[in-house]
This record gives C-alpha cells, structure tokens and sequence, in this order.
C-alpha cells in the first residue's frame, strides 16, 4: 500500500499510515518551545514530535560525528549544517536514524533525557536558515505557456524560454515562515493617471524551494553532475504576487513591487536522501523542442533527475471558518512536470561565476501541470475565464482579505514510506 512504513520508530506517532514525518524522512527545522524566552535551536520532526539536536549534542548522542558536525547541530540556524558535505549530512542522518528505529538499544536512554522531545503542537517554527539570497525560477513550462496566452495568444513563449532557465532575483528580507500574516501589499495600478493603493488582484504561486548546500567560490562555475551536491534540501515556498501591480511595473525589467513584499515558506527542510527513491527521469520535451545547451546536460542524476513530489494548494475563507468547513483543495500538481530539473537550475545560477552561500533559496516559480486540476495560481484559474467556485458558494478571481492559503507537499509510492513536506500557510490581512 502506499505510505507503507519499511522501518519502524518506538516513537508510535511517526509508524502511522500516511503521515508526513516517519522514519525515512526527517526533515530538519529550526524551533522553540517557550515563544520568545527560549533560544532557537535545531530539530528533526518524526510523527507528531521533534527531536532537539542541542540536547541530542550535549547529552553525547552525536559523539564521534567530528567537532564540526556537532557544533553544526548546536546552532540557531541551518546553515553551519548546510554548508557540510554531503558526506558528513549522511551520517548524522544514519545516526538518527538508528537512534529512533524501533529496538533501538539507545531507546530507553533516550526516552529518559530531559528535553529531547518536544511536541510539534507546542513549538514555535522559525525560518530554518539565514537566507541570505533568493532566487526565484519560471520552470514550469504549463504555466508560462497558460501566463503568456493571456497576453500573447498566438505566440506565447518568448523566444528563450525554451533554451535558457528564466528566473529573476527575489527579497531575501521578506521571506517569512508558515503562519506568518501577509499583509495585503499597496502600489501603483495602472491607469490614466496610475492609482496608487492596495492590490486589488493579490495570488498566490504553489512553489517547491531548494536550500544551497555547500556553495561555489564567486568566479567559478557549478558542473550539471556536481549540481546536487550543492542541494541540503527542499521546502514548499507560496511566492505571493501582486497581479495589478506587476502587470503595470515589469517591463523592462521584471519583477518587483508586485513580488518582494512577501514569500511564505514551510518550516521543515526534507533532504536528498529522503528523497532518494522518488526519481524520476525530466519531463519529456515535446517534439521539435531544441536540446539543452551541453552545459545544462549530462549525467546529473543518470537519467533521475526531476522529483515525484505532489503538490497541493486549498483556500479557506473567512465564511468557511465561521462554517466550520474544511478548507477547499484548488490545485493538486506535480514537480516531475516541470521543464528545469533542479540541477539544472542550480548549474545554470552560476554559470557565469555567481557564488552560491549555503542558505540561499532557490524556487522553481508557479509548478503547474498540464491538466485544469494542475493549474498552481488563481492567474491561471481564473485569468480571462470564469471565477473560481468554492465549495460554499463563494467566487473569487483573486484572494480577498481573511483568506488563508494552504500549501502542501509530499513524496508517495505503492510500497513506499510517504515523506511529507508539512505545511506552508499564509492568511491574507489589511
């Protein structure tokens, strides 16, 4: 069946059919128990619990990892973690993971530490790394096609997208972690003369972001082979887009009131390694597509290169929480879809030199498919057709103030563990 548990945890919660954080996964996360009086520390979610590295460290269950992965797990952030070999990752991985398998000979030690544990229902998640750049793709090739009908019918792929990985710098600043307020951003909208006020066209963009691992010394380039060696993890990323705006402010030079007011992001990191049997070869490119350039083709991944992962969006308005309704699933797609593999994405941002830093995002742009269900924002939905119908009766074209956003993600195969990505919220304020 699928989400099948191949290995099992004596912490109970993490065996359940299903659920997103069992054994094979854990995904890393940077929390609190007490808000604002405890320091941040690392953590590892399994079931509905997540393990504190900083206590793992002092009470001496990561001995004999090297001084520098321990001091890596004593930290407020990630990025001492990320900036480590893959080498080194994989063996605090394993580490874990024979800590908490079931039968563990450490178990009853373990249980018995104060403050290993603590509930994920009495943690603050804070961002996972110190973000110091954020790059955002367009690799989705439905959605830009879908984007680009809307005002280009007849030709609505631009001449470069299918040769080079388009992506514009994104505002580090403004990233916030799931559950933070978005705040409903104000600018110019065109107009004779231009207004400025508050959007009236405000989307949201379902997005899988990966975290920059070890980077790449500025002036030198990243290989398409060594590209996920770079690569800590993915998280969900909602890259929230002011529509009106945007529209008004992009040409010449893209992106940029419409974008950097706010990025949402999911708490957990999942790895490579939790990842690994989730492969799959890129999308096949419709015939007469050209060949990637040899720098964007090659070994990478032996032919695996993309990612089975299943994205989600649902919207709850206000109406619905005062009706007590479950929140309403508006788009399920998928990342095996896209035109750009994440190594390519990565070999790509620094092949003129670019230096990539450990903590640095890097988003793939609205993941949409080729399927009406796999349509990743309201642009698409609704854009030049009819309004969205939520399961209340209510329509919408675009959010409005009180609705909440819903991202989620996760990694499913008949006889497979299911690996989760939790979830990446954000509701609309005034």
């Amino acid at each position: 069946m699928s989400g099948e548990i191949a290995v099992r945890s004596w912490v109970e919660t993490a065996n359940a059919p299903g659920g997103a954080f069992g054994i094979g996964n854990l995904p890393y996360g940077v929390f609190r128990r007490a808000p604002g009086k405890e320091r941040p520390r690392i953590g590892v979610a399994i079931g509905d619990r997540i393990l504190d590295l900083r206590v793992m460290a002092h009470a001496g269950f990561l001995r004999g990892l090297g001084e520098g992965l321990e001091a890596a797990c004593l930290a407020q952030e990630l990025n001492g973690l990320m900036a480590l070999g893959g080498g080194e990752q994989r063996r605090l991985r394993e580490r874990l993971r024979v800590l908490l398998e079931e039968g563990a000979r450490e178990e009853a030690v373990l249980r018995a530490t104060p403050g290993a544990f603590c509930g994920q229902r009495e943690a603050e998640m804070l961002a996972p790394a110190r973000i110091g750049d954020y790059t955002d793709f367009y690799a989705s090739v439905d959605h830009a096609t879908r984007v680009g009908r809307l005002f280009r019918p007849e030709n609505p792929l631009l001449p470069n997208y299918k040769w080079v990985p388009i992506a514009y710098h994104g505002r580090a600043s403004s990233i916030v972690v799931s559950g933070t307020p978005v705040r409903r951003p104000c600018g110019q909208l065109p107009g004779d003369p231009p207004l400025y006020t508050a959007s009236r066209a405000l989307d949201y963009e379902l997005e899988l972001g990966l975290f920059i691992g070890p980077g790449n010394e500025l002036g030198e380039t990243i290989p398409l082979g060594e590209a996920e060696e770079h690569v800590f993890g993915f998280c969900l990323v909602n890259d929230w887009s002011a529509r009106d705006i945007q529209r008004w402010e992009y040409q010449p030079l893209g992106p940029f009131l419409g974008k950097n007011f706010a990025t949402t992001i999911s708490p957990w990191v999942v790895t490579m390694e939790a990842l690994e049997a989730y492969r799959v070869p890129a999308a096949e490119r419709a015939a007469g597509d050209p060949a990637p350039l040899p720098y964007l083709s090659g070994p990478a991944g032996l032919g695996r290169d993309a990612f089975d992962i299943t994205l989600e969006v649902a919207i709850e308005t206000e109406r619905m929480r005062e009706l007590g309704m479950a929140p309403a699933r508006v788009c399920q797609a998928n990342t095996r879809d896209l035109y750009w593999t994440p190594a390519q994405m990565v070999t790509h941002h620094a092949s003129n030199g670019c230096n990539l830093r450990p903590g640095d995002l890097l988003a793939t742009g609205t993941v949409s498919g080729p399927g009406d269900e796999s349509r990743g924002c309201l642009l698409e939905i609704t854009g030049g057709g009819e309004p969205l119908l939520l399961p209340d009766g209510e329509t919408r074209r675009y959010l409005e103030d009180g609705d909440e956003v819903i991202l989620t993600g996760y990694a499913e195969r008949p006889g497979l563990e299911r690996i989760g990505f939790g979830e990446c919220r954000g509701r609309v304020v005034r």
